[in-house]
């Protein structure tokens, strides 16, 4: 039987960590071999997040935009900032009155987003002008739902 042995002691120390390290990148391959051979044969399928996006109790989002003014999300879908939304609410009645705009003035496209002055329900976009909530820009794929009158949830399914 052949043995190894090692005299000096950088060798005794050496050798044990380099087996180690080459243990581990062993390892590292064999796995990364296994999940690509696992992936290769499966189909890939996009699946898509919730198409609803739960704001809260309608109560109290009125309540705050009563308070501090809309409230503004970023973008919902990706995180490019194109579809950053305002979520305004008109009227007395919790469960009525909600509005969405893009978060961007309606004479203007998404490059322009706009920013909240501090609760007020007024904003300023990229060239400085003050803007109110009706001034942004109505989404057509983008509309609040009232659910069982008690909590109000963003569609992003579109119409």
């Amino acid at each position: 039987m052949f043995r190894l042995e090692l005299r000096s002691p950088v060798a005794r120390a050496v050798a044990p960590i380099l087996g180690g390290i080459l243990f581990f990148a062993a390892l590292f391959g064999v796995t990364w071999l296994m999940a690509g051979i696992a992936t290769n044969r499966a189909e890939v399928a996009v699946q898509p997040g919730d198409r609803t996006f739960v704001v809260g109790n309608v109560e109290d989002i009125a309540e705050a935009v009563a308070t501090d003014g809309p409230i503004l999300y970023p973008d919902l879908r990706d995180s490019t900032g194109k579809r950053s939304i305002v979520i305004e609410h008109n009227g007395t009645d919790p469960a009525k009155g909600w509005q969405v705009y893009y978060a961007y003035p309606a004479d203007r496209d998404e490059s322009c987003l706009v920013t909240q002055i501090a609760r007020t329900h007024t904003f300023t976009d990229c060239e400085g002008r003050t803007l109110k909530v009706d001034e942004l820009m109505p989404p057509l794929d983008v509309r609040p739902i009232v659910e069982n009158k008690t909590t109000l949830l963003i569609d992003l399914r579109g119409n």
